[in-house]
């Protein structure tokens, strides 16, 4: 039984617009991420009425992204559902600063950082092995609650980044070359513990165009 989960990453943050790390800090939505999220509940309650309707909406408990998923939950007149597991990656002490400000503050972790070691974790922070694990564990009761359903997961760009990569069996060391794009729709279809990605980085809702606030360290 497959069900298909529309995975959405959060509107655009101000922090976004200047590389700065959020992590764990619970920043909202800047006005254009507010502009940017009543663009897709649109387009999605646009959807619904041709047939193609939700049968749940989950997010990320931080602000942004229930700043992104309640105008969803909302149109289609849905219970918007937490969970602090689809939160996005914490980065410790890496967190409130900006790559250049890392490498000034936080030297040796900042070289480490760079070689991709899915191991490293900073300062206080997760390793992106130990948070790739948090987002499957966390999807996969959610899955596994609606067979041969439709549902929306609203969350950030690592915990997407973690699903293409589940998707596409990529190892958590290799560089990025995917778009991670602020409130993109982004298909993945996962029957009996297999996932496939059916479409990536949708912003037709925003005329095609949104932001990759990605880390130089993934370009």
């Amino acid at each position: 039984m497959t069900t298909r989960v529309l995975f959405i990453r959060h509107g655009e943050t101000d922090w976004n617009r200047i590389k700065r790390i959020q992590g764990h800090i619970d920043i909202p939505l800047s006005t254009s991420g507010i502009e940017q999220a009543h663009k897709l509940a649109e387009r999605l309650a646009g959807e619904a009425k041709q047939g193609a309707r939700l049968d749940a909406i989950y997010s990320s408990d931080l602000t942004r992204a229930q700043q992104t998923a309640q105008p969803i939950a909302d149109a289609l007149g849905m219970l918007l559902q937490l969970r602090e597991g689809l939160r996005e990656r914490s980065y410790g002490a890496f967190q409130g600063h900006d790559s250049d400000e890392i490498s000034v503050r936080f030297p040796d972790e900042y070289a480490h950082w760079q070689t991709r070691d899915p191991g490293f974790a900073p300062p206080d922070g997760e390793s992106s092995r130990a948070f790739y694990h948090r987002v499957l564990h966390t999807i996969e009761p959610i899955v596994a609650a609606h067979p041969d359903g439709r549902i929306a997961c609203v969350a950030h760009g690592g915990v997407l980044d973690c699903v293409y990569r589940f998707a596409n069996n990529l190892p958590l060391d290799a560089p990025r070359s995917y778009a991670l794009l602020n409130t993109s729709l982004n298909l993945v279809d996962f029957d009996i513990g297999v996932a496939t990605v059916v479409s990536w980085a949708d912003v037709r809702h925003l005329g095609g165009r949104s932001e990759d606030d990605g880390f130089r360290r993934v370009l």
